[in-house]
């Protein structure tokens, strides 16, 4: 049997990361929760999640500035972030792309749309992962 991934939310709206919480954990995920950036980089570091879905504006420290801390530290570069946000102004959706999120989705949203969101980026890292398993076995 297939790993259970782990995803970390990270919104300071409660009901928000509630809302995503038990959509995810009824489509077979592990669920991690943090409710401000600073807090965001410690679970990333101990939780060591498979995917990050971020908000943008938060206390302590903006989903922008947590990307760029995640992107900067090698141990958690590759991991997955899917913003959702209510900025949705094209220069934030800009800014969101250019800043190397996996995608950005904004508030309200429909939580069947960032499963299929989740789904996709899954799905292409292990497709990309057989590739390579594949690569090596020639």
């Amino acid at each position: 049997m297939a790993r259970q991934r782990k995803i970390l939310v990270v919104d300071d709206e409660r009901h928000i990361v509630r809302l995503i919480q038990v959509n995810l954990e009824r489509a077979g995920y592990q669920v991690v929760s943090a409710f401000d950036g600073k807090e965001a980089l410690r679970k990333v570091d101990s939780e060591k999640p498979d995917l990050v879905v971020l908000d943008v504006m938060m206390p302590h420290m903006d989903g922008f500035e947590v990307l760029k801390r995640m992107q900067a530290n090698p141990a958690t570069r590759s991991i997955p972030v899917i913003m959702l946000t209510a900025k949705a102004q094209d220069a934030d959706v800009f800014r969101g792309w250019s800043s190397g999120v996996s995608a950005y989705l904004t508030k309200p949203f429909n939580p069947l749309e960032l499963l299929s969101f989740i789904k996709r980026i899954f799905s292409g890292r292990d497709e990309y992962a057989e590739e390579g398993e594949k690569t090596w076995q020639l």
